[in-house]
């Protein structure tokens, strides 16, 4: 009777937590990879092409940078819904981000949950090209609040993003 019950309970949890994922997160990537998540407490690695992110719900605001001579419009999903979407599980304060050309740095995980940080994947409505700092950036919204628009949370901002690490 117990484990009957204990089989039961675990089928249940197993069904809520499907219910609970949303469907275009159990599907792999049928384009071309532009993100993989990795990490602590993660079985594996997730991956997403754009079509993925763009199935998110997107954000969109515009902010000065130092990168660009005017201020520009970035969309995209917000950091923190990316990771809910990849790290079912994952534990760790820290994200580290790399990039194309082997940047690298580490981001508080705190940032993606209290702060409205995009994973742009458009710039003034557009697809960003490798060229163009593309095809995604992890973007403050720096005119938001003035302790934003300094060189910490500029060195946070990475693009031609191609993984993160939970650690």
């Amino acid at each position: 009777m117990l484990r009957q019950a204990c089989s039961r309970r675990l089928l249940c949890a197993a069904a809520a937590w499907f219910a609970a994922v949303p469907s275009w997160a159990l599907d792999g990537p049928s384009g071309a990879v532009v993100l993989t998540i990795s990490g602590v407490g993660m079985k594996g690695e997730a991956q997403f092409d754009m079509a993925m992110l763009a199935a998110l719900p997107q954000h969109s605001f515009t902010t000065k940078t130092p990168w660009y001579p005017v201020a520009h419009k970035f969309t995209g999903p917000l950091l923190r819904d990316v990771l809910a979407a990849a790290a079912v599980g994952a534990q760790g304060k820290l994200i580290e981000a790399m990039a194309v050309n082997d940047y690298k740095v580490t981001i508080p995980r705190a940032d993606a949950q209290q702060r409205n940080v995009i994973l742009a994947r458009l710039l003034d409505d557009k697809p960003m090209a490798l060229r163009d700092k593309g095809p995604l950036f992890i973007i403050y919204p720096f005119d938001t609040a003035e302790e934003l628009r300094n060189s910490v949370f500029y060195s946070r901002s990475a693009w031609q993003l191609k993984s993160l690490l939970i650690k």
